[in-house]
């Protein structure tokens, strides 16, 4: 059994996106809150507050002030919970100190679970609570117990939800086959068994139209000011920040399309797969290369590889950072250390003569060490 999200577009109508509005503005308002109160219990006394001080307070907060009966009520309290689990990830030095939420964030949502039926798939739309039934674009059918729903607001306007399930994967059929895969930037990645996916660059096939979008908004911006307007009252302006929205939002879609389908098919097609470890966060501090790493999204691709595999029964195995795959001969195991040099593409190995793609030759060797690895019963620990 595994939690797995179903995320569709949803189209409320106006009644609906202002209860939304309201539901998602409630949400931040008691997060807010309750965060203030902890850092103020923390600042007096050296400690925080728990969840259950925060959970008994809310209902004294609701009586305070009634407009925040207007909403979901289970939204609410999942704000509390949220901000529980953000100090217990903190503690655990899993993540920073949770922040006061902003109506200026990008991405605006809430949560609410499911209880007594209050959220539901019927036909093509969905029960949601406060809002009843909602339009869906429902693209593929919903198996399992839902969880709870998360309902999002898009910079671009549009509105989804990702409703979380706990459902049962069965698990692929064994292909007996191994792999390492080696990622790159002029090539996506390069499977040892002369596998290539392309880079298909979608960051800058719409690089050029993003930057005349967005001197456009610029230009409104400044009018607006001139104008002494409120930014959310220029017309203009908000039309031209849509658009620039849509862009972003059409190269996110793209990417995130091409890595499923890519990490998807190399699950189905092999049982062991071997990759390196890297640490993006230090290769993006060259700024030479700090575009292109960012646009390829090694680390999504890491991750969709390792959550597919342990669905589906295959083995993901990192090969630890400092393992030489690219200086080593795939032949006789000789260490070539010119091969360090980036620019250097192809290689002979002085002690077998063999030639190599650089490429290549690092996604064999890392195949290799994983086996290694995995047979040694040191895979995880590499």
């Amino acid at each position: 059994m595994i939690n797995k999200a179903y995320k569709f577009r949803i189209y409320p109508n106006q009644a609906q996106q202002v209860i939304i509005a309201k539901t998602i503005g409630c949400s931040r308002f008691v997060f807010n809150h309750f965060l203030d109160k902890w850092n103020c219990a923390y600042k007096e006394t050296g400690k925080g507050l728990a969840y259950g001080t925060c959970s008994a307070g809310h209902p004294l907060l609701k009586k305070e002030l009634s407009w925040l009966k207007e909403v979901d009520s289970i939204a609410l309290q999942s704000s509390v919970r949220n901000l529980a689990d953000s100090f217990d990830r903190f503690f655990k030095k899993q993540n920073n100190a949770p922040r006061f939420k902003s109506k200026r964030n990008p991405v605006q949502s809430y949560t609410t679970k499911h209880t007594n039926g209050n959220i539901a798939v019927i036909g093509n739309a969905i029960k949601l609570p406060k809002l009843g039934l909602v339009k869906l674009a429902k693209s593929r059918e919903i198996t399992g117990r839902i969880l709870n729903a998360t309902v999002r607001r898009n910079p671009s306007g549009k509105y989804f939800v990702s409703i979380l399930v706990e459902t049962e994967v069965c698990e692929l059929p064994k292909t007996h086959t191994s792999i390492g895969i080696d990622v790159g930037l002029k090539n996506f990645a390069i499977l040892s068994d002369k596998t290539v996916y392309e880079n298909p660059k979608f960051f800058r096939t719409l690089e050029k139209k993003l930057a005349k979008a967005q001197r456009i908004l610029s230009r409104r911006q400044e009018q607006a000011i001139r104008q002494q307007k409120p930014l959310h009252e220029a017309k203009n302006y908000q039309k031209q920040r849509k658009i620039v929205a849509c862009i972003h939002e059409e190269i996110a879609n793209k990417r995130n399309d091409y890595l499923h389908k890519t990490s998807t098919e190399i699950i189905k097609n092999h049982d062991v797969i071997g990759i390196e470890d890297l640490q993006v966060s230090n290769l993006l501090k060259n700024h030479n290369l700090a575009k292109a790493i960012s646009e390829v999204s090694w680390s999504q691709f890491r991750t969709m590889l390792e959550y597919k595999a342990k669905w589906y029964g295959k083995t993901v195995i990192a090969v630890a950072k400092n393992f030489p795959s690219s200086q080593l001969c795939s032949s006789c195991g000789y260490r070539h250390k010119d091969v360090k040099d980036f620019a250097l593409r192809e290689w002979v190995c002085p002690e077998c003569n063999s030639s190599h793609d650089r490429d290549r030759n690092a996604s064999i060797n890392l195949e290799n060490e994983a086996i290694r690895l995995l047979t040694a019963g040191t895979a995880g620990l590499a």
